[in-house]
């Protein structure tokens, strides 16, 4: 692993009355310690994991493309400082890496068209062609297949949200294959329970004050699925 472990300094937090920093998970968490070279962060929408990686990329000198800069909220100047109340621990310093959100990755792949004209070379490193001209979940594949083949950190924000579950169990092969070299390590937000299925990954709950490592079975994503699969008609008579 390149992060062994991070701590969250509450005494260095700069307001505990806006957000992130108002949020429990964050105010009551302390130290997050990693042991596999894949981990997943899990939670409801709105529980600060997809915040939380945010901030480890940018407390990892990890550029986040955005097609705005500046806060959603522009009433509060808290949103984006999370990391500077973060400590990474590293097992042998900073490493290269990228940060993937799907909720972006359409404006990453214009920019990237437009160097591709100004320097075809580009696009040698994502798969020789453009990838604005590939289906959403072909594109993201591609971008996986190419972008994650060096060494480094990477961090994905809900990389399932345009892949179909051939698609996902894909990017499974892909991260196994990925690992065996022993130079990368991914921390993923994921709502996807075929991602959550990773041998030997480490997941952590964000559903319960402190975050904590909870078992693949014992998440919600597993339980629901499962049992909606052995009683679908018991949910559908309930809508």
């Amino acid at each position: 692993m390149h992060i062994r472990s991070l701590r969250l300094l509450h005494d260095s937090f700069p307001t505990r009355n806006f957000y992130p920093f108002n949020l429990d998970i964050f105010q009551k968490s302390d130290v997050m310690e990693f042991s596999r070279p894949v981990t997943f962060f899990i939670g409801e929408n709105g529980s600060g994991k997809s915040t939380l990686l945010r901030a480890i990329a940018r407390a990892s000198t990890i550029h986040i493309w955005e097609e705005r800069e500046g806060n959603r909220d522009p009433h509060n100047p808290y949103e984006n400082l999370l990391h500077t109340s973060l400590r990474i621990e590293w097992t042998d310093g900073k490493v290269p890496g990228s940060f993937f959100a799907s909720e972006i990755f359409r404006h990453f792949t214009e920019i990237l068209d437009a160097w591709g004209i100004a320097d075809p070379g580009y696009l040698n490193y994502f798969g020789n062609s453009s990838l604005v001209l590939k289906s959403h979940g072909q594109s993201h594949m591609t971008f996986f297949e190419n972008r994650f083949n060096r060494k480094g950190l990477y961090l994905l924000d809900e990389p399932e949200n345009a892949l179909s579950p051939k698609m996902q169990l894909g990017l499974l092969r892909l991260l196994r294959q990925l690992i065996s070299r022993g130079d990368v390590q991914f921390i993923i937000a994921t709502h996807s329970p075929l991602l959550l299925a990773f041998p030997d990954a480490e997941i952590f709950s964000f559903d319960a004050v402190p975050i904590r490592k909870i078992g693949y079975e014992d998440t919600d994503y597993f339980r629901i699925y499962w049992d909606f699969l052995n009683n679908r008609k018991k949910y559908l008579d309930e809508i």
